[in-house]
C-alpha cells in the first residue's frame, strides 16, 4: 500500500500539470491556486489521518475473514480477482449512496464535494474521518471469502481508476458513458444543479446505477455548477473535515429529546431546509483574494508541506508512534496555517 501510495504520487502531480496546460492552452479557466492548493492539502491530511486509522478497516476486514469466511477462496487466479472488483465496487457504490443520503456519513463525505472547482486536484480532496463508519460496507467481501490481499488489490484499483474522471476536457464517451463511470458521469455527481443531486455514485461501473434508478446523462444545455449547496466558504482543511459536524451538534443541541437528537444522524442532508429551485444565475463562488506575493509564498509553503507529506508516507511506518505521531501533527499544523492564509 504504502508503495502503491508513493508511486501514484507522481503520476498525480504530472497529470494535473498536464491538465493544467491544456487549461491555459484553451484558455478553460478551470483551475485557481487556492482552491487547488486546497484540494491537496485536504488529501495530503487525508493521507496523513490514514496512517492512523487504517487499522479500523482493515483489522476488522481481517477479523471478519478468519471468523466468519463461508468460503476458502484462493488470492490469484482471474476468476477471484474479477469477482473482488465487482463486489468491491458493488459494496462502494452502497457506502457511496448512503455517504450523500445520511447525516452520519456526508459529515465526512461532504469535504470531497466542497470544492466549486473540478479537475484532477479535485479527486486527491479527500476525508480524514471516512474510517469511521465506511469500513462496515466491505465486510460482506470477508464473509464471502475475498482474501485480504484481493481485497486491498481491488480497493486500489477502484480508487486509482477514479482518479481520471475528475476532469471537465474529456468529453461525452458515448458507450462507455451508459456502462461505466466517467468524466461526464462523475460531472453531474459533482454537481449542484437540481438534476445532479445524489447521482452517478458507481466508482468504476454504471451498472448499479441502472439498477438501482440513481443514473443520470449529463446534460448539454445545462451547465454543472460544482460545490455543495451552503457552500464552504473556507480553505481551512480542518474546517473542512470538521464543519458537518459541528452543523449536526448544533442541531443536536436545538432538538426536543434524545430520540430527535439522535434521528438527525440518520435524516439526509438537508432535511430542515426547503429545497428550491437552483439557478446557476444566482451562485456566488467563493473567491477569496490575495496579491501575486502571497500567491507564490502560499505555494512555496505548500510544496515544502508536500515534501514533508511525502516523507511522513515513507518513513511514518518505521518511526516510533510518538514520533510519527508529532511528526503528523507538525505537517497538520502547517497546512491549517497555509489554509487559514488561503482564506485571508
Amino acid at each position: 500500500m504504502k508503495n502503491v501510495i508513493l508511486f501514484a504520487i507522481p503520476v498525480f502531480f504530472l497529470l494535473i500539470g498536464i491538465e493544467l496546460w491544456l487549461d491555459r492552452k484553451r484558455g478553460t479557466g478551470f483551475y485557481r491556486l487556492a482552491d487547488s492548493l486546497a484540494s491537496l492539502s485536504l488529501g495530503s491530511l487525508s493521507q496523513i489521518a490514514n496512517f492512523f486509522t487504517k487499522g479500523v478497516g482493515a483489522l476488522s476486514y481481517i477479523y471478519a475473514y478468519r471468523h466468519l469466511a463461508l468460503w476458502d477462496l484462493p488470492d490469484h487466479g482471474w476468476p477471484v480477482w474479477l469477482a473482488a472488483l465487482v463486489l468491491y465496487d458493488f459494496c462502494y457504490y452502497w457506502v457511496h449512496r448512503c455517504g450523500h443520503e445520511l447525516n452520519l456519513m456526508w459529515a465526512a463525505h461532504v469535504v470531497h464535494h466542497s470544492s466549486e472547482e473540478y479537475n484532477l486536484s479535485t479527486a486527491l480532496r479527500q476525508t480524514g474521518t471516512g474510517f469511521l463508519i465506511g469500513w462496515i460496507f466491505y465486510l460482506p467481501m470477508a464473509v464471502i471469502g475475498i482474501p485480504p490481499t484481493v481485497f486491498i488489490g481491488a480497493g486500489l484499483i477502484n480508487l486509482l481508476y477514479q482518479y481520471w474522471v475528475h476532469t471537465r476536457h474529456i468529453g461525452r464517451m458515448g458507450w462507455f458513458d451508459y456502462m461505466f463511470a466517467s468524466p461526464s458521469n462523475h460531472r453531474v455527481h459533482h454537481g449542484q444543479n437540481d438534476y445532479c443531486i445524489d447521482r452517478n455514485y458507481g466508482g468504476m461501473l454504471m451498472l448499479w446505477d441502472h439498477l438501482f434508478k440513481s443514473f443520470v446523462a449529463e446534460r448539454d444545455n445545462e451547465p454543472i455548477v460544482y460545490g455543495i449547496r451552503g457552500a464552504l466558504a473556507s480553505h481551512d482543511p480542518i474546517w473542512g473535515n470538521l464543519h458537518y459536524y459541528a452543523y449536526m451538534l448544533q442541531a443536536m443541541r436545538q432538538a426536543k429529546g434524545w430520540g430527535e437528537r439522535i434521528s438527525i444522524w440518520f435524516k439526509s442532508p438537508g432535511w430542515n431546509a426547503p429545497r428550491a429551485d437552483f439557478r446557476s444565475a444566482d451562485f456566488k463562488p467563493y473567491r477569496p483574494g490575495f496579491s501575486k506575493i502571497g500567491a507564490r509564498t502560499a505555494f512555496a509553503l505548500f510544496v515544502l508541506l508536500l515534501l514533508g507529506t511525502t516523507g511522513f508516507i515513507g518513513l511514518a511506518p518505521t518511526l516510533p508512534l510518538a514520533i510519527a505521531g508529532a511528526y503528523g501533527l507538525a505537517l497538520t499544523g502547517g497546512f491549517w496555517f497555509l489554509g487559514r492564509r488561503l482564506s485571508a
